[in-house]
Protein backbone atom coordinates (compact mmCIF):
# COMPACT_ATOMS: atom_id res chain seq x y z
CA UNK A 1 0.00 0.00 0.00
CA UNK A 2 1.49 3.13 -1.25
CA UNK A 3 1.41 6.10 1.88
CA UNK A 4 3.41 8.98 3.18
CA UNK A 5 4.90 9.09 6.84
CA UNK A 6 6.63 11.46 8.58
CA UNK A 7 9.18 10.48 11.74
CA UNK A 8 9.55 13.02 14.54
CA UNK A 9 12.32 11.73 16.46
CA UNK A 10 15.62 13.76 18.22
CA UNK A 11 17.56 11.16 19.05
CA UNK A 12 19.16 10.21 14.98
CA UNK A 13 20.61 6.85 15.65
CA UNK A 14 17.00 5.50 16.85
CA UNK A 15 15.07 7.29 13.43
CA UNK A 16 17.67 5.92 11.48
CA UNK A 17 16.54 2.80 13.00
CA UNK A 18 12.70 3.07 12.70
CA UNK A 19 13.81 4.35 9.49
CA UNK A 20 15.40 1.11 8.32
CA UNK A 21 12.81 -1.35 9.45
CA UNK A 22 10.03 0.36 8.28
CA UNK A 23 11.52 0.27 5.01
CA UNK A 24 12.16 -3.21 5.35
CA UNK A 25 8.04 -4.26 6.44
CA UNK A 26 6.47 -1.57 4.23
CA UNK A 27 8.71 -0.86 1.06
CA UNK A 28 6.02 1.20 -0.49
CA UNK A 29 5.94 3.77 2.56
CA UNK A 30 7.71 6.96 1.33
CA UNK A 31 8.93 8.43 4.36
CA UNK A 32 9.46 12.58 4.39
CA UNK A 33 12.27 14.29 5.93
CA UNK A 34 13.05 13.46 9.66
CA UNK A 35 11.61 15.73 12.27
CA UNK A 36 14.25 16.62 15.27
CA UNK A 37 11.46 18.13 17.09
CA UNK A 38 7.98 18.84 18.05
CA UNK A 39 8.15 21.85 16.10
CA UNK A 40 9.81 20.67 13.57
CA UNK A 41 7.31 17.60 13.32
CA UNK A 42 4.22 20.59 13.07
CA UNK A 43 5.62 22.45 10.09
CA UNK A 44 6.43 19.24 7.65
CA UNK A 45 3.08 17.92 8.94
CA UNK A 46 0.69 20.72 8.18
CA UNK A 47 2.89 21.30 4.56
CA UNK A 48 3.52 18.10 3.60
CA UNK A 49 0.56 16.82 5.11
CA UNK A 50 1.01 12.77 5.26
CA UNK A 51 -1.30 9.23 5.76
CA UNK A 52 0.78 8.68 8.88
CA UNK A 53 3.09 10.00 11.97
CA UNK A 54 5.08 8.32 13.96
CA UNK A 55 5.74 10.34 16.87
CA UNK A 56 8.36 10.49 19.49
CA UNK A 57 6.60 11.22 22.84
CA UNK A 58 9.90 12.76 24.76
CA UNK A 59 11.09 15.40 22.71
CA UNK A 60 12.84 19.02 23.24
CA UNK A 61 10.35 21.59 23.14
CA UNK A 62 6.91 20.67 21.74
CA UNK A 63 6.42 17.24 23.02
CA UNK A 64 4.99 14.34 21.09
CA UNK A 65 1.19 14.23 22.34
CA UNK A 66 1.00 18.40 22.00
CA UNK A 67 2.81 18.04 18.42
CA UNK A 68 -0.22 15.48 17.56
CA UNK A 69 -2.99 18.52 18.65
CA UNK A 70 -1.05 20.91 16.83
CA UNK A 71 -1.27 19.23 13.99
CA UNK A 72 -4.85 18.15 13.84
CA UNK A 73 -5.83 21.65 15.04
CA UNK A 74 -4.33 22.74 12.13
CA UNK A 75 -4.90 20.20 9.65
CA UNK A 76 -7.44 20.99 6.47
CA UNK A 77 -11.01 20.11 7.47
CA UNK A 78 -11.58 18.54 4.27
CA UNK A 79 -9.03 15.75 4.77
CA UNK A 80 -8.92 13.17 7.43
CA UNK A 81 -6.53 13.19 9.93
CA UNK A 82 -3.03 11.29 9.64
CA UNK A 83 -3.03 8.09 11.19
CA UNK A 84 -0.62 8.00 14.62
CA UNK A 85 1.73 6.18 16.07
CA UNK A 86 3.68 6.96 19.20
CA UNK A 87 7.28 6.09 19.68
CA UNK A 88 8.06 5.73 23.50
CA UNK A 89 10.73 5.10 25.73
CA UNK A 90 8.03 4.92 28.83
CA UNK A 91 4.83 2.51 28.99
CA UNK A 92 3.37 4.95 31.33
CA UNK A 93 2.51 7.26 28.17
CA UNK A 94 0.14 4.27 26.53
CA UNK A 95 -3.10 6.02 28.17
CA UNK A 96 -2.17 8.92 27.34
CA UNK A 97 -1.48 7.89 23.71
CA UNK A 98 -4.51 6.32 23.11
CA UNK A 99 -6.16 9.56 24.33
CA UNK A 100 -4.93 11.65 21.71
CA UNK A 101 -6.40 9.02 19.26
CA UNK A 102 -3.29 7.48 18.25
CA UNK A 103 -3.63 4.19 16.47
CA UNK A 104 -1.15 2.50 18.05
CA UNK A 105 2.41 2.93 20.15
CA UNK A 106 5.70 1.19 20.19
CA UNK A 107 8.24 1.04 22.85
CA UNK A 108 12.08 2.02 22.31
CA UNK A 109 13.88 0.20 20.73
CA UNK A 110 11.87 -0.86 18.43
CA UNK A 111 11.03 -4.40 17.74
CA UNK A 112 10.38 -5.72 14.19
CA UNK A 113 7.95 -8.47 15.06
CA UNK A 114 5.96 -5.19 17.08
CA UNK A 115 6.40 -2.63 14.38
CA UNK A 116 5.10 -5.58 11.77
CA UNK A 117 1.97 -5.91 13.82
CA UNK A 118 1.92 -1.81 14.01
CA UNK A 119 1.94 -1.92 9.76
CA UNK A 120 -0.44 -4.42 9.17
CA UNK A 121 -2.52 -1.97 11.57
CA UNK A 122 -1.83 0.82 9.73
CA UNK A 123 -2.61 -0.24 6.48
CA UNK A 124 -6.15 -2.08 7.52
CA UNK A 125 -6.91 1.74 8.87
CA UNK A 126 -5.68 3.05 5.16
CA UNK A 127 -8.09 0.33 3.41
CA UNK A 128 -10.51 1.29 5.76
CA UNK A 129 -10.03 4.78 5.10
CA UNK A 130 -10.37 4.44 1.16
CA UNK A 131 -13.29 2.22 2.04
CA UNK A 132 -15.36 4.72 3.69
CA UNK A 133 -14.63 7.79 1.30
CA UNK A 134 -16.53 5.40 -1.51
CA UNK A 135 -19.17 4.79 1.28
CA UNK A 136 -20.51 8.00 2.69
CA UNK A 137 -23.03 6.13 4.71
CA UNK A 138 -19.77 5.16 6.79
CA UNK A 139 -18.83 7.21 9.54
CA UNK A 140 -16.17 9.17 9.82
CA UNK A 141 -12.56 7.30 10.73
CA UNK A 142 -11.50 9.84 13.21
CA UNK A 143 -14.73 8.83 14.63
CA UNK A 144 -14.05 5.69 15.48
CA UNK A 145 -11.01 6.19 17.16
CA UNK A 146 -11.84 8.47 20.01
CA UNK A 147 -13.22 5.40 22.07
CA UNK A 148 -13.57 6.92 25.85
CA UNK A 149 -11.01 6.26 27.99
CA UNK A 150 -11.15 2.90 30.15
CA UNK A 151 -12.80 2.81 33.76
CA UNK A 152 -10.11 2.31 36.60
CA UNK A 153 -10.85 -0.93 37.33
CA UNK A 154 -12.88 -1.99 39.89
CA UNK A 155 -13.91 1.59 40.85
CA UNK A 156 -16.87 2.93 40.65
CA UNK A 157 -16.84 6.92 39.07
CA UNK A 158 -15.52 9.71 42.04
CA UNK A 159 -18.45 11.73 44.04
CA UNK A 160 -16.10 13.89 45.74
CA UNK A 161 -12.82 15.23 45.39
CA UNK A 162 -10.32 16.39 48.32
CA UNK A 163 -8.02 19.27 47.67
CA UNK A 164 -5.81 20.81 50.20
CA UNK A 165 -5.96 24.23 50.27
CA UNK A 166 -4.40 26.96 52.68
CA UNK A 167 -7.45 26.46 54.87
CA UNK A 168 -7.00 23.54 55.08
CA UNK A 169 -9.03 19.89 52.79
CA UNK A 170 -11.67 21.12 51.61
CA UNK A 171 -13.93 18.06 49.97
CA UNK A 172 -15.98 19.32 46.49
CA UNK A 173 -18.65 17.38 44.83
CA UNK A 174 -18.15 16.44 41.82
CA UNK A 175 -21.18 17.28 40.35
CA UNK A 176 -20.39 20.89 41.63
CA UNK A 177 -16.96 21.16 38.99
CA UNK A 178 -18.16 22.79 35.83
CA UNK A 179 -14.63 21.87 34.00
CA UNK A 180 -10.89 20.64 34.75
CA UNK A 181 -8.17 22.38 33.30
CA UNK A 182 -4.73 21.55 32.99
CA UNK A 183 -2.28 24.28 34.76
CA UNK A 184 1.45 23.32 34.79
CA UNK A 185 1.75 20.45 37.59
CA UNK A 186 -1.53 21.09 38.83
CA UNK A 187 -5.66 20.71 37.46
CA UNK A 188 -7.55 23.25 38.49
CA UNK A 189 -11.33 22.56 39.43
CA UNK A 190 -13.93 25.47 38.67
CA UNK A 191 -17.13 25.61 40.48
CA UNK A 192 -19.63 28.16 40.34
CA UNK A 193 -17.91 30.05 43.17
CA UNK A 194 -14.41 29.93 42.11
CA UNK A 195 -12.70 33.07 42.72
CA UNK A 196 -14.91 33.37 46.27
CA UNK A 197 -12.23 31.44 47.92
CA UNK A 198 -9.06 29.30 47.52
CA UNK A 199 -8.15 28.20 44.81
CA UNK A 200 -9.22 24.53 43.69
CA UNK A 201 -5.74 22.84 42.97
CA UNK A 202 -5.22 19.22 42.38
CA UNK A 203 -2.02 17.34 41.69
CA UNK A 204 -3.41 14.61 39.54
CA UNK A 205 -3.23 14.45 35.78
CA UNK A 206 -6.02 14.88 33.46
CA UNK A 207 -4.90 11.81 32.02
CA UNK A 208 -5.41 9.76 35.11
CA UNK A 209 -8.42 11.14 36.23
CA UNK A 210 -10.32 10.95 33.36
CA UNK A 211 -10.88 7.18 34.35
CA UNK A 212 -12.13 8.12 37.53
CA UNK A 213 -14.89 10.53 35.75
CA UNK A 214 -18.54 9.33 35.00
CA UNK A 215 -17.88 9.58 30.59
CA UNK A 216 -21.02 10.38 30.16
CA UNK A 217 -21.21 13.61 32.66
CA UNK A 218 -17.23 14.57 32.01
CA UNK A 219 -15.80 15.36 28.20
CA UNK A 220 -12.51 15.99 27.35
CA UNK A 221 -12.41 18.90 24.90
CA UNK A 222 -8.84 19.75 25.08
CA UNK A 223 -5.70 18.22 25.89
CA UNK A 224 -6.02 20.98 29.08
CA UNK A 225 -10.15 21.12 29.88
CA UNK A 226 -12.47 18.45 30.56
CA UNK A 227 -16.23 19.91 30.80
CA UNK A 228 -19.15 18.69 33.51
CA UNK A 229 -21.68 18.35 29.71
CA UNK A 230 -24.61 19.58 32.22
CA UNK A 231 -22.79 22.58 32.59
CA UNK A 232 -22.92 23.82 28.84
CA UNK A 233 -25.15 26.43 27.66
CA UNK A 234 -24.22 26.20 24.02
CA UNK A 235 -21.35 25.45 21.53
CA UNK A 236 -20.56 28.42 18.75
CA UNK A 237 -17.44 28.92 16.14
CA UNK A 238 -15.30 31.47 16.49
CA UNK A 239 -14.84 33.14 13.31
CA UNK A 240 -11.64 34.80 14.27
CA UNK A 241 -10.04 31.68 14.43
CA UNK A 242 -10.54 29.17 11.26
CA UNK A 243 -14.38 28.29 12.90
CA UNK A 244 -12.89 26.41 15.84
CA UNK A 245 -15.17 25.69 18.48
CA UNK A 246 -16.01 27.15 21.91
CA UNK A 247 -17.97 25.78 24.57
CA UNK A 248 -20.02 28.43 26.78
CA UNK A 249 -20.95 27.93 30.23
CA UNK A 250 -24.20 28.78 32.18
CA UNK A 251 -22.96 31.37 34.12
CA UNK A 252 -19.98 32.06 33.02
CA UNK A 253 -18.38 34.84 30.83
CA UNK A 254 -14.72 32.19 29.41
CA UNK A 255 -15.41 30.20 26.80
CA UNK A 256 -13.45 26.92 26.46
CA UNK A 257 -11.49 25.84 22.85
CA UNK A 258 -12.79 22.39 21.77
CA UNK A 259 -9.30 21.01 19.95
CA UNK A 260 -10.45 19.41 16.58
CA UNK A 261 -9.25 16.22 18.25
CA UNK A 262 -12.79 16.37 19.96
CA UNK A 263 -14.99 18.62 17.84
CA UNK A 264 -16.50 15.28 17.14
CA UNK A 265 -18.56 15.56 20.08
CA UNK A 266 -20.51 18.14 19.36
CA UNK A 267 -22.64 16.50 16.64
CA UNK A 268 -26.55 17.87 16.14
CA UNK A 269 -28.63 14.76 16.87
Amino acid sequence: MIATALIAEDEPVLAHALSTQLGRLWPELRLLPLAQDGDQAVAIAVAEQPDVLFLDIKMPGRDGLDAAEAIADAWPEQRPLPLTVFVTAYDEYALAAFEQAAVDYVLKPVQASRLAGTCERLQQQLRLRAAQQDDPAQPPLQALRHAPPPAAAGQPPLSIIQVSTSQGLVMVPVDDVLYFEAADKYVRLITATSGQGPELLIRTPLRELMPRLDTDRFWQVHRSAVVNVRAIERVSRDARANNRLRVHLRGRTETLEVSRMYAHLFKAM
